[in-house]
């Protein structure tokens, strides 16, 4: 009997985050679940973040992932808004790693390269491949949903390479990878 697992794929944002969840049976994959966070009401920066990983917990104790994928903050020109990306996405990754789920996170580019076949491709086309893929009767009018959805499936596609990005299987494995971030 092929195994089953669930990857969880969350696209960390201050403003909205998008997540999708996927099953996967062997090499098969199947659509369970998409939606977003919607944040932008919140004006103070710290509930945003409790929020994502409330939220995040809440996805994990719903759907019990075996994995997670996160889509990386982009390096953009405005330092401030990669810090809040960077705090966004630290926030769901620490949710995982506090529930042992492994964690990888995939850049943009990477995503969009596994989901189009080309990193430059921009959110419909992604969104495209992904109702095509996964025969979704419709796409939701915000692709915030999309891109969260499109880190669980580049996951999928990514899975068993040798070099899928950075992983992480709990808080020991964090910090020896990243020894030098680390103060002791």
């Amino acid at each position: 009997m092929a195994k089953e697992r669930i990857i969880l794929g969350v696209d960390p944002g201050t403003a909205i985050m998008g997540f999708g969840v996927i099953k996967v049976v062997g090499n098969t994959m199947s659509f369970i679940q998409m939606n977003e966070l919607d944040l932008r009401k919140i004006k103070d920066p710290y509930i945003k973040l409790r929020r994502i990983f409330e939220r995040t917990i809440e996805l994990i104790d719903t759907y019990h992932p075996d994995e997670i994928a996160l889509e990386a903050p982009f390096f953009g020109k405005n330092v401030q808004s990669m810090l809040k990306l960077g705090r966004a996405q630290g926030v769901a990754m620490a949710a995982g790693l506090s529930r042992d789920i492994p964690v990888t996170e995939y850049a943009p580019r990477k995503i969009k390269q596994s989901i189009t076949g080309k990193g430059t491709a921009s959110k419909e086309q992604v969104a495209a491949m992904l109702k095509s893929t996964l025969n979704l009767k419709e796409l939701p009018k915000n692709l915030d949903m999309t891109d969260g959805l499109a880190a669980a499936v580049c996951h999928f596609y990514n899975s068993g390479r040798i070099e899928i990005g950075k992983n992480y299987s709990g808080w020991a494995a964090y910090v020896k990878q990243n020894e030098k971030r680390v103060d002791k």
